[in-house]
């Protein structure tokens, strides 16, 4: 198992003889200057080192394979008395500044201390690394370092092209030649979980063979990338011109680590990357998560450069608007995404991100996948939801959730909120409308103003996958291996408009004022009910595709009704929650909270139940319940 490197440990071992010498000349040069106070001697005589211990080393990046860095010494020496007529000493500590530098190149062969000095605290690092040598990147700084490697690589891409004109997309053949890197494209493992591995120098290695099944022998000549075409990073979040570029990263920012590593482990030879961001190398895991980050931030913003991808993604989106006669920018986002996923070379997952980090926040609602199909877009008000939230969850979730959670459950419980397209609207004409085939679904206003009439839910990764993706998985929800728990997000104060409420209100209290009529004889209720619906026996019939004097009987108690049947009466008059569970009981039709198809029943009549029974029916039967 690999061990995190460090290149303060290497240098106090290896350069330890050099850094006795300094010192002790350092001592030699500067005791008079010390300024120490002594106690037990009279008369100071020639120090003596005892011990010289590396506390801190602060690397500074300089191009090609050079490096500067700063060694903070500890140094305790002994001070004899020179008046032979005492017999005493003195232990002193001090702390030196060693300014060094080298190039990894040579394997720091060409290690060169140029100034010693008192040690004050600072250091002088202009580009800093960490103690495995990869580059610190603050998260503010990342389009700035893009850029800078476009400039030198790849200037062409940062120009902004005039309206109309496709953009320049980052080529990732362009830039492996650029950089003298090649491309090999193989089958690197059996499970395919390597979809990339960057080789520094000529190698001899073993790979997955599809022919025979096996891995065999294969030789790979240094600086080549070799990329499996069939795997794609966490299978949804970059493509092969992806994972390209990220090898190309690991290249310009992070051959030091790897000449790190071969100072330690000469056998050392390739950066894997592996589906779940690790790194199936020898390198360090430390170092390998570090890098991986950085690649993974790196890799859009230099195939997806902010100001022409910004500038291009303006003008896409004013293009689909007028030729769409689209009121809100939802309405057209996923145009916009599919024309950024041509123009500049990525994935669709890749561009919807990249979207969102550029404040492009109505990409967030769309490309969700859930209950097997793709939930429509929908916008809401910006920052009104943290990027581990979301409106949208499965049918499943959201039962679970109702089950767990009694604030949501008592939202639910009279049907303020219902279950439509995978999220929890409220019930209300401005958010609610029917399709042309009746079926309930989200106005068109409800899909611009989510945080104003939907229900909020946290998410968290429960699969391994390593925290570098967690954003991305977040905002894509595709379908993948990544497993998610959703949790609702108690005391969110949403806020439908005042006369929205006041309509629900005045359902709440016409279902109310039927609930009350409700006594405990079936029939009575049922006459009831078919009044306030205006409805008779035979329009309920042929609503729920049954003989209306089948019904009769069952109400009038001559044929005992099964669950299933009492359920399809409710679902055929549409009945609140408060109503339903009513007749059920007085039909001896209660529902056991213990048999999982009358959980699903139940859920279907508090958030189902406005729409149209084949609706309903759709719903349940995904669950393996028949009404």
């Amino acid at each position: 198992m690999a061990v995190n490197r460090s290149f303060t440990e290497y240098v106090a071992k290896t350069f330890d003889n050099q850094f006795w010498a300094v010192t002790e000349q350092y001592l030699h040069e500067n005791m008079d200057s010390l300024d120490l106070e002594l106690y037990r001697i009279h008369k100071a005589g020639e120090p003596e080192i005892a011990e010289i211990k590396v506390e801190h080393v602060w690397v500074d990046d300089l191009p090609e394979m050079k490096i500067q860095f700063d060694v903070a010494l500890s140094v305790i020496f002994e001070i004899p008395e020179a008046d032979y007529h005492y017999d005493n000493s003195e232990e002193k500590k001090i702390w030196i500044m060693v300014r060094c530098r080298g190039d990894l190149a040579c394997s720091l062969q060409d290690f060169e201390i140029y100034d010693v000095s008192g040690y004050n605290g600072k250091n002088r690092t202009k580009n800093p690394m960490d103690d495995s040598l990869v580059p610190f990147i603050p998260y503010e700084k990342l389009d700035e370092v893009a850029n800078e490697f476009l400039k030198e690589y790849y200037p062409e891409a940062l120009k902004i092209t005039p309206y109309g004109q496709p953009p320049v997309w980052v080529d990732p053949n362009v830039l492996t030649e650029r950089l003298g890197l090649t491309i090999q494209t193989q089958c690197i493992r059996e499970d395919t979980s390597v979809f990339g591995q960057l080789y520094f120098i000529d190698t001899d290695t073993e790979m997955y063979d599809v022919n025979t099944e096996c891995n065999v022998p294969v030789h790979i000549d240094g600086k080549t990338i070799v990329v499996d075409p069939k795997m794609f990073l966490l299978r949804n979040l970059g493509s092969v011109n992806n994972t390209i570029v990220h090898e190309c990263v690991h290249w310009v920012k992070h051959r030091k680590v790897f000449e790190l590593e071969k100072l330690y482990n000469t056998t050392a030879s390739y950066i894997s990357c592996e589906v779940v961001g690790g790194a199936a190398s020898a390198i360090a895991r430390k170092s390998t998560e570090f890098m991986e980050k950085q690649a993974n931030q790196l890799t859009p913003r230099i195939q997806m450069p902010a100001d022409s991808f910004r500038a291009k993604t303006i003008e896409y989106i004013s293009k689909f608007m007028r030729e769409t006669n689209a009121r809100h920018t939802v309405d057209v986002m996923e145009k916009v995404i599919t024309a950024l996923v041509t123009n500049f070379g990525v994935s669709r997952q890749a561009a919807k991100i990249r979207l969102v980090e550029l404040d492009f926040e109505e990409a967030i609602g769309t490309y969700t996948y859930l209950d097997g199909h793709y939930v429509k877009p929908h916008s809401f008000r910006k920052g009104s939801i943290k990027v581990n939230q979301t409106f949208s969850l499965s049918s499943q979730d959201a039962a679970i959730q109702r089950f767990m959670n009694a604030e949501l459950r008592a939202l639910t419980e009279n049907g303020d909120y219902l279950f439509i397209d995978n999220h929890f609207v409220y019930n209300a004409p401005l958010y609610v409308e029917r399709d042309a085939n009746g079926k309930l679904d989200l106005t068109g206003y409800a899909r611009s103003h989510m945080d104003e009439c939907c229900l909020v839910f946290d998410m968290s990764i429960t699969s391994k996958v390593d925290n570098t993706y967690h954003t991305a998985c977040f905002l894509n929800r595709e379908p993948s291996d990544i497993t998610f728990e959703i949790k609702y997000h108690n005391g969110f104060e949403n806020a439908p408009q005042e006369r929205q409420v006041a309509m629900r209100k005045k359902q709440q209290a016409e279902a109310m004022e039927i609930r009350r009529k409700m006594t405990d004889d079936p029939e009575q209720c049922m006459k009831l009910i078919l009044d306030w619906r205006e409805m008779k026996y035979t329009d309920l019939g042929d609503t729920i595709d049954r003989d209306p004097k089948t019904i009769s009987r069952t109400v009038k108690g001559e044929t005992a009704p099964k669950v299933e049947t009492a359920a399809l009466i409710c679902f055929g008059l549409n009945l609140p929650p408060v109503i339903s569970e009513k007749l059920m009981a007085v039909l001896g039709c209660p529902l056991n909270p213990m048999n999982p198809n009358h959980q699903w029943i139940n859920e279907a009549l508090h958030v189902k139940y406005p729409e149209p029974l084949w609706a309903i029916q759709e719903y349940l039967s995904q669950y393996g319940v028949e009404i």
